[in-house]
């Protein structure tokens, strides 16, 4: 799937007024692909370090593969550009599903790319029967996507966590009417756990 984005030069010249032109640029969500792992994991190091693996999100993710079916990758010409999975969760008695993370290289940002990401991918888990999503993030960012903080409200997570990032959306009308309790991870276990290569050399 192409779509398209539009970026501008950043230093503008009087001598050349027509620098100013938008210049197109298109990127690909696909599926992600197992030979992916190593720039996937190359781009989390770079948009947030090695401290992500300390997030309280990572708990539910720790050790298990994402949900089928909903792992994206954004590629360009010059390779793997975003990065977007769901992962399989219980919040108090429903199942639903945890986003993230959503990660977009520094020199794409403001393209578009994370919001089609997103949409791509709720789009995707409704048509699977998923029922609902829940997410630690920025509310500014995800409340156009249909993502808000009282609908998380009843559910608690296994570590700190700023209340006003952690959200949810209900893919199917009162999905998560009612319910209450911690969420905890569902996912299936992967057989051997993978290390990212600047985790493996420093162990």
């Amino acid at each position: 799937m192409l779509q398209p984005a539009v970026a501008h030069l950043a230093t503008p010249s009087p001598r050349w007024p027509s620098i100013l032109r938008p210049i197109a640029m298109t990127f690909r969500i696909r599926d992600e692909k197992p030979g992916d792992w190593h720039a996937r994991e190359a781009l989390l190091d770079t948009c947030f370090g090695p401290a992500r693996l300390e997030k309280t999100c990572e708990r539910l993710r720790e050790g298990r593969l994402p949900a089928q079916g909903l792992s994206f990758v954004a590629a360009d010409t010059a390779g793997l550009v975003a990065t977007l999975r769901l992962w399989h969760i219980e919040a108090g008695d429903r199942a639903a599903l945890l986003l993230g993370p959503l990660a977009v290289a520094p020199a794409r940002r403001s393209a578009g790319i994370g919001a089609a990401l997103v949409e791509h991918g709720l789009r995707r888990a409704r048509r699977l029967g998923h029922r609902a999503v829940l997410l630690v993030g920025d509310a500014p960012y995800y409340e156009r996507f249909g993502f808000a903080h009282d609908l998380a409200a009843g559910f608690t997570l296994p570590g700190p966590v700023d209340e006003d990032r952690f959200l949810a959306r209900e893919l199917v009308p009162g999905a998560l009417a009612g319910a209450r309790g911690r969420v905890v991870g569902a996912g299936e276990f992967m057989r051997e756990p993978r290390v990212a290569p600047h985790h493996r050399a420093a162990a």
